[in-house]
């Protein structure tokens, strides 16, 4: 996860160039209103791990069906479902899996099964790491690419063949660009990845040809990991790349699109992460800004309008369903009460078109300077053009608070008087700006 910015001015970077002013950026505007599909939508629901009760599936597949969600993505950590050699599948493990698909499948909801975390007996991890492994539970070898992708892949093309179009995808592994390496250490991390994807991909495609294959599932926005994993040969090995992108959601997806189309690679991306932590008063969370639970609902429903006609996006998984002690980030609270991003959720799933927060703007006078200050749909840059009659004589690009506002202060020079200034957001364009005079 990537830390969220505060509203300010910035000089713009060669990055932010990218993000802000892409060559496909009018393109993007009109392929967001080509198609009536809107991208799968659904939540995160809690990994299958040891302990874990048959109740609590069911309970998490019918609060995702009451959520009217058309996907859950799962965590089916391979170090628990074979976790003593190959071939060996944990019985009460694969019990409990598929029973969730089972009542997934009952209510109409598919399973996008997140595949990660290597067993002991398969780990690259170093000997003095590998030595505290004990299968069953996890430790730091877990986090290694095997040391034999074969391995991988003879069990992901095992759930392949034996859930089929039951599920959404199978995703292969989690942020291994993720800098804390927690879900993929050690050292050449696209090349190792690269492999990984170019041995499950046939080997799930030889096990059910039907079943869609998510590469990629990186964090970062720059595009550096993504290239890097071209230039490792992923091409042709995914039917869709997922991508886990909490700041600046929609600025991400198009700079990632537009890095794709570069590159020659048209397959959909899989926003299959993506929320905010209701943790306000306090000022961060697992590196995202808090924010209160009214801003959490608006977010979730602004994003999912926002993507409702975008044909790159092939899904949107909301992370996630339930809060726990240590992250507020669910549409429900760790004792399971409905925050206001429930109803706003379900409302999204249920009916995914509709307007998103429109931008305000106010200008005051203050001193020698006028200050513009309003609010704004998140997701996305923002931009303010101050103009003397038809001149253009200032621009800024900003991002919005915690709180989805802003305030600039325009500069002196510009005067008080005389000046009309528009506020719009790069994602919707100046034909959703607000303008006002003074």
């Amino acid at each position: 996860m990537a830390r969220r910015l505060t509203s300010r001015i910035f000089l713009i970077s060669a990055l932010w160039m990218c993000l802000l002013a892409t060559p496909g950026e009018a393109r993007h505007a009109a392929q967001k209103h080509q198609t009536p599909t809107p991208p799968l939508g659904g939540v995160n629901i809690p990994a299958i791990l040891p302990g874990t009760k048959p109740a609590s599936v069911d309970q998490e597949i019918q609060l995702a069906n009451s959520l009217h969600a058309k996907a859950v993505r799962v965590e089916i950590p391979w170090s628990v479902l074979e976790p003593l050699g190959p071939g060996q599948i944990e019985p009460n493990t694969l019990a409990l899996t598929d029973r969730l698909v089972a009542d997934a499948a009952a209510d109409g909801i598919r399973v996008i099964m997140l595949v990660d975390n290597t067993p002991c007996w398969a780990s690259s991890a170093p000997a003095s790491v590998l030595h505290e492994c004990v299968p069953g539970h996890g430790s730091e070898a877990n986090a290694w690419p095997p040391a034999k992708p074969a391995d991988y892949a003879a069990f992901v093309a095992f759930l392949a063949q034996r859930y089929g179009t039951q599920l959404a995808a199978i995703e292969v592994w989690n942020e291994p660009d993720q800098a804390n390496e927690a879900y993929f250490a050690g050292p050449n991390k696209a090349q190792l990845y690269a492999a990984l994807l170019r041995a499950a991909y046939p080997a799930i495609k030889q096990a059910n040809p039907r079943v869609l294959v998510l590469g990629g599932s990186f964090v970062g926005v720059n595009g550096l990991f993504l290239k890097a994993l071209y230039a490792a040969g992923i091409k042709g090995y995914y039917d869709g790349l997922a991508v886990h992108f909490y700041t600046l959601t929609l600025a991400a997806l198009r700079y990632t699109h537009e890095i794709q189309l570069a590159n020659g690679d048209t397959k959909p991306l899989w926003l299959n992460e993506f929320g905010w932590p209701s943790c306000w008063p306090q000022s961060t969370e697992q590196e995202q800004a808090c924010v209160t639970e009214k801003t959490q609902a608006e977010n979730m429903s602004n994003i999912f309008r926002a993507l409702a006609r975008t044909p790159y996006v092939a899904a949107e998984i909301v992370y996630k369903l339930q809060s726990s002690t240590l992250e507020e980030f669910g549409a429900l609270s760790a004792t399971g009460a409905e925050k206001p991003a429930f109803a706003a959720l379900s409302g999204v799933l249920s009916s995914p078109f509709g307007n998103v927060t429109p931008v305000t703007l106010k200008l005051e006078r203050n001193g020698s300077s006028i200050v513009a200050s309003g609010s704004g749909p998140v997701g996305d840059y923002m931009q303010l053009q101050a103009f003397r009659g038809k001149v253009l004589r200032y621009q800024s690009f900003f991002t919005l608070d915690s709180f989805d506002r802003y305030s600039i202060v325009l500069p002196a020079v510009l005067g008080t008087h005389h000046l009309r200034v528009r506020v719009y957001q790069y994602w919707s364009g100046p034909g959703k700006s607000v303008q006002k005079s003074v």
